[in-house]
């Protein structure tokens, strides 16, 4: 398995939008993959209901990312900025090639001709933001789940844990499979207390759902990338199913430069990441996180083939 460069070899490097210029202590896998990164650009316009307003951070940042953490892919999530307006992170898919896949955002009633065109993009899932999102609703998860189910994409979910107990009915049948961002907004103090929580890991054992170990400074009461409160969170997920967990950045921060809470320092969120995987005991949990599991989900080319 071949690593990228230790922290302690490269040079520090500063990068818009990420705290600290350090590159992660753990060498990263050859074909590392961020799942969960966002692109904006003022040329795009906000949707008018939008809560989020973050500055540009462009193609160009997102690479000097990449260089400073070692991740070689990335999956690019329209944010709630724009609504159902996809313009922007499709703009990104373009420019990065095969190293990217994307998730939209739709309404559901996009033509067939126009779910094509973005398939052949390198869009293979649609979000559906019920926290801070601008477009759907709680009774749009059936509808776009059969409208992206022939497609074979997958549902990004964000929503706050008593809705998701509350669709605990509705998840367990929805035609395509589930990908919950942001630690499935279970905030450490409710793991294994709240119902949502157990729902999570009863649809990561059946195969039914994957998890994103992202935005961990968001669920945290302390609001850090390193609140030692994530440590035991983020193992009910891996020891549940190891090949259903990915990692993302959620770069670059739009609720920190809201304001909300600190600006994350990346590599330190890899190296957040590398801890969990060496506390499950399993010496390719790291590597099954950053790389086999991404491809499995988004398609991507063997490792292997990564330059």
């Amino acid at each position: 398995m071949t690593l990228a460069m230790d922290r302690d070899d490269r040079p520090a490097t500063p990068v818009r939008f990420s705290a600290g210029t350090a590159a992660p202590r753990t060498p990263v896998p050859v074909g590392a993959c961020d799942c969960h990164v966002h692109l904006y650009d003022s040329r795009f316009p906000a949707d008018p209901a939008a809560r989020l307003r973050p500055p540009d951070a462009q193609v160009s940042d997102l690479r000097a990312l990449q260089r400073r953490i070692g991740t070689t892919r990335a999956v690019l999530v329209t944010p709630s900025t724009y609504g159902t307006d996809n313009r922007c992170m499709l703009q990104g898919l373009a420019a990065l090639g095969d190293g990217a896949r994307g998730v939209a955002v739709i309404g559901g009633g996009e033509s067939d001709a126009e779910l094509q065109r973005l398939h052949a993009a390198g869009v293979r899932g649609v979000r559906l933001n019920l926290s801070l999102g601008v477009a759907g609703t709680v009774e749009s998860l059936l509808p776009l789940a059969q409208r992206i189910a022939p497609l074979g994409w997958h549902l990004q979910l964000l929503m706050a844990p008593g809705l998701l107990a509350e669709q605990a009915d509705v998840l367990r049948r929805l035609p395509v499979p589930l990908v919950f961002d942001h630690f499935g907004r279970i905030a450490p103090a409710l793991a294994g207390r709240h119902p949502a929580h157990a729902l999570l890991l009863e649809l990561l054992q059946a195969g039914r759902a994957w998890i994103k170990l992202s935005g961990g400074y968001i669920v945290s009461e302390r609001h850090a990338v390193d609140d030692p409160a994530l440590d035991a969170l983020a193992a009910t997920y891996l020891r549940a199913a190891p090949g259903r967990v990915l990692w993302g950045s959620d770069w670059p921060h739009a609720t920190a430069t809201a304001g909300l809470q600190p600006l994350a320092d990346d590599a330190q969120q890899l190296d957040c990441l590398a801890r969990w995987a060496r506390q499950t005991g399993d010496g390719l949990a790291l590597h099954r996180v950053l790389v086999d599991n991404p491809a499995a989900l988004y398609g991507f080319a063997p490792a292997a083939a990564v330059p």
